[in-house]
């Protein structure tokens, strides 16, 4: 029996599918402006133990992610400049390019992580129709009112608005929630249509009945994921941050244009801070999958070390703790490597496991079992039967141990050690060109070279 915490009741609940053992997941997926970061790419490791243990449980899985190439304005309210038009000036491309370029860094890092993404990613410039035909329900059903800036949604005609995040409605401050938007009739109201700025051409914009502009964020995720899952379907997940404005949105305009449930189960990933601070560029602090890899790291050692942590627990990134669970994986695939070949498992032990995991997806728990399986006497054939069991859920490539570690045994020809030590001179002789070539010699070779 799967349990899940389930944010829109405050609970933890049995998993009880719409149409068993079918089951529909929509994943917020990233806004493709910048780097995705650590942080982002935890809470898509999280969603793949979500989707494994399902897979687990004999589930048949339908899963949607959006990416988000439009309509994110710089703050969470209705104002600032969009995140897309910001980042393309910021790296000197088109926004086209821009989202091109940083939905394959997102694809990247998940493929590093061994994170199964869904095969056909939803973009949001592909269903600007589907976002206006949602809003044009909205505005049949009264839902709507028009400012000067755009069509917003009015959360006063939407009951229980508020029933997800728990907030008191007469606790909310102008400002405080939201920056003030002039034309808004409720704090908490948001936009679904934005107009372009006049005597401006934005480089995404699109005709409406409402005029020229782009959609609001909210809008994408309710029109495609009701487009691809229906408008009601089993689990919405995503960060604790868009439990109070994003999810809470989507919920409003989704119900309010079906008048029927929108999601049954919503599961929200916590924070991760890096020596106990919150990320920030300011800071330097803020980390890619790319720089855990030039740093010498395996990339399944950080997705280790995120099962570490309950997926609804702030977790605290520090160097020091990846290089632990390196240490850690390299153990197990050490002892993965000495197995026999797999035979019948160790029944106690996987029962364990399934009870842990099908507790809200307790991964803490889960590794303890692994170890307990390797202290215990079971012959290897058991052990190996069992951790690869385990290892469908886990993620760590268990089966390929001894592949890994011959790899990472492989001995650098002298000739090679030689030509790095001619790079070397040159660099800090900084004849840049010259060392290049030595270094694109070294990569013929069959070596990699990274500057750390």
């Amino acid at each position: 029996m799967l349990k899940l915490y389930n944010t829109l009741s405050h609970q933890t609940e049995e998993f009880k599918p719409i149409n068993p053992p079918h089951v529909g997941i929509y994943s917020c997926g990233p806004t493709v402006y910048d780097y995705q970061h650590i942080g982002h790419i935890r809470r898509y490791v999280g969603d793949d133990i979500l989707i494994r243990v399902l897979k687990f449980n004999k589930f048949d899985i339908k899963h949607v992610m959006n990416i988000t190439d439009v309509g994110h304005l710089t703050s969470d309210a209705d104002t600032g400049e969009d995140k897309m038009e910001k980042g393309a000036k910021k790296f000197g491309k088109s926004v086209w390019d821009l989202a091109k370029m940083f939905e394959n860094q997102f694809k990247d890092s998940c493929r590093e992580l061994n994170v199964e993404l869904p095969k056909d990613l939803m973009h949001a410039t592909d269903y600007i129709k589907e976002q206006i035909e949602l809003i044009k329900i909205l505005e049949e059903k009264k839902f709507t009112y028009k400012t000067k800036d755009g069509i917003y949604f009015d959360t006063s005609k939407f009951k229980d608005y508020f029933k997800l995040s728990g907030q008191n409605p007469k606790e909310l401050k102008a400002g405080a929630r939201v920056e003030v938007v002039e034309g808004k009739r409720n704090v908490s109201d948001f936009a679904l249509w934005k107009f372009s700025p006049q005597n401006e051409k934005r480089q995404m914009e699109w005709e409406s009945p409402w005029g020229v502009g782009f959609p609001g964020w909210h809008i994408e995720c309710s029109a495609m994921s009701m487009k691809a899952l229906g408008e009601n379907f089993d689990i919405h997940t995503g960060g604790i941050d868009h439990i109070n404005i994003h999810h809470t949105n989507e919920i409003a305009q989704s119900e309010a244009a079906t008048g029927k449930s929108f999601v049954n189960y919503w599961v929200h990933h916590n924070f991760l801070t890096v020596d106990g601070q919150k990320m920030s560029k300011s800071l330097g602090n803020t980390y890619t999958v790319g720089d855990v890899i030039k740093k010498g790291f395996d990339p399944l050692a950080l997705r280790y070390l995120y099962l570490q942590t309950h997926y609804r627990q702030e977790m605290n990134f520090t160097w020091e703790a990846l290089e632990a669970a390196q240490t850690a994986l390299n153990r197990l695939r050490k002892e993965v490597a000495s197995f026999d070949e797999p035979k019948i498992g160790c029944a106690e032990y996987e029962k364990e496991f399934l009870e842990a995991v099908n507790d809200d997806l307790n991964m803490p728990k889960a590794l303890s079992v692994v170890w307990e399986v390797l202290a215990s006497s079971y012959p290897k054939t058991a052990k190996a039967e069992t951790l690869f069991k385990f290892d469908e859920i886990l993620g760590l490539n268990l089966k390929d141990s001894r592949q890994i570690l011959e790899s990472q045994k492989k001995e650098i020809p002298k000739e090679v050690k030689k030509l790095l030590e001619e790079r070397e001179v040159l660099r800090k002789a900084k004849k840049y060109e010259e060392a290049d070539k030595i270094r694109n010699k070294i990569i013929e070779m069959g070596f990699k070279v990274e500057d750390r």
